[in-house]
């Protein structure tokens, strides 16, 4: 009970971010179906339960409406989380700087910072990224696990395909001008030759807004030793993934301990200063099948720290773990 009172204090008490939830998919099937209101109705109280103060909303365009549909998908779904944000009235705000977030703070709302996950809706037509920044969108993902215009992401599995590319001249010309704009750059689902050409040809920090170790799950949407030690000089923040499948492959690990298996590994590649969290909640993405996350909602992140306690982290550490990395990520490039 101890660690369960302590780890309620902290969430309470300090900065709680989630670096990725699906929101733009979530909230774009849900008004589909004629639903409203869906961050209040499935998120919100969760959301407050956790103390949690920001959360990276992703548009995520599925496979079925790429590439003919992908901006019309994506397009609608930025302006889907706007509306939801809206709907919520005093509880959420849409953050475009690192004013707002000082705002957000202030006034007690949580703040929404919106992402593309894959660089897939701007085709490929540069000037589309200009149009989505004034949008409001903050934050590019290169990538989902497929092929686009600018690179080749990190497949699932291992299927049958032919030479993997890194990032393509266009890839190059996008990562240039996102960080001209101040788009925070995002390379969770980026395989291994694209992420070596973003060393490459970037100056600023990046994310992982949810990856996890390779050397604990060993699949190529976590990221390697050398991958974890370059985006941690550079001054970028890995969000632990809470995705069955990208925890462990073998379903008896697929458990919180083995997340917290995958944050001390991280640490120890890189530091505490390097870490934080990034659920990618996939369950209401899905429908009603079987549950794809190990946790249910944003309250049961609680867990996560609890049992971090448990193992003997410090709450200094712990603070920085549950938001103050992703918090000083985003002040510095917001």
């Amino acid at each position: 009970m101890i660690y369960t009172d302590k780890a309620i204090d902290l969430h309470k008490n300090n900065i709680v971010i989630d670096a990725h939830l699906d929101l733009g998919g979530i909230i774009f099937d849900k008004k589909r179906k004629l639903e409203s209101r869906i961050i209040e109705k499935y998120y919100l109280n969760s959301f407050k339960k956790s103390g949690l103060n920001f959360v990276v909303a992703a548009v995520y365009v599925e496979s079925i409406y790429i590439p003919e549909m992908a901006l019309h998908v994506a397009l609608n779904q930025v302006n889907d989380i706007i509306e939801e944000i809206e709907a919520c009235g005093d509880s959420l705000m849409l953050v475009r700087n690192c004013d707002d977030m000082d705002i957000a703070l202030n006034e007690g709302k949580i703040g929404i910072i919106i992402s593309l996950e894959g660089a897939d809706p701007i085709l490929n037509d540069i000037d589309l990224l200009s149009i989505f920044y004034r949008l409001g969108v903050r934050g590019l993902g290169l990538t989902w696990s497929r092929r686009n215009y600018v690179a080749d992401g990190s497949y699932f599995g291992d299927p049958e395909e032919g030479t993997r590319g890194g990032l393509t001249p266009f890839g190059i010309q996008v990562i240039k001008k996102a960080e001209e704009l101040g788009l925070f750059l995002d390379v969770s689902h980026l395989n291994d030759e694209g992420f070596d050409d973003l060393i490459k040809y970037t100056k600023k920090p990046f994310i992982a807004s949810h990856s996890n170790s390779r050397d604990i799950n060993p699949i190529r949407r976590n990221l390697n030793k050398h991958q974890i030690k370059a985006l941690s000089d550079r001054g970028g923040v890995i969000g632990v993934n809470t995705y069955k499948s990208i925890v462990s492959l073998n379903k008896d690990q697929q458990n919180i301990g083995h997340i917290c298996d995958h944050i001390e590994h991280i640490i120890l590649e890189s530091s505490d200063n390097n870490i934080g969290y990034g659920f990618d909640l996939c369950n209401l993405l899905f429908g009603s099948g079987p549950n794809v996350d190990v946790l249910d909602n944003h309250e049961e992140s609680l867990k996560i720290t609890e049992e971090l306690l448990r193992r003997g982290h410090s709450e200094e550490t712990l603070k920085k773990i549950i938001g103050g990395n992703f918090y000083r990520f985003f002040k510095r490039v917001l």
